[in-house]
């Protein structure tokens, strides 16, 4: 009787224990780039702009590099609308430089209705040498530009 016990406990143990093990494969989610440029100094009242949808990018013909972004706002009543370009310390890897799309937010509150906006702009001492696109971000997300061939 004693050894029915027994022989019964090792086979409930050995049964439990292959419940535990599951067929799902667990492995990690692949992790985002981390950036390396460090955002440059913003003035007072000035901020990210809600969203970016599109951006641009070409080279102009004073040879600086003409940005264009639409996005939109929280509220109407953003002024100053331009780019402020990130801080690295080495020219990115993959070429790809950073910038802020920024606007001095109203001085007095209004109806948060959110507010498409065209920012455009000019980065005259861009690195010729290194840059084949730029990434544009705003308060909730990021769009990349690439410069086109040719």
């Amino acid at each position: 009787m004693r050894s029915a016990i027994l022989a019964a406990g090792v086979f409930a143990a050995l049964g439990l224990s292959a419940c535990d093990s599951s067929k799902t494969d667990d492995t990690p989610a692949p992790v985002a780039a981390k950036s390396m440029a460090r955002p440059a100094q913003m003035y007072a009242g000035q901020e990210n702009i809600a969203k970016v949808d599109t951006a641009a990018i070409k080279v102009n013909a004073d040879g600086s590099l003409g940005m264009q972004a639409s996005g939109a706002t929280a509220s109407a009543g953003y002024k100053n609308l331009g780019f402020l370009p990130r801080i690295n310390a080495a020219p990115p890897k993959d070429g790809v430089y950073e910038v802020d799309v920024v606007g001095d937010r109203p001085a007095t509150a209004g109806a948060q209705a959110v507010t498409p906006v065209e920012v455009t702009g000019a980065w005259p001492n861009y690195s010729k040498e290194h840059l084949k696109g730029v990434k544009a971000y705003s308060k909730t997300n990021s769009v990349v530009a690439m410069l086109p061939a040719g």
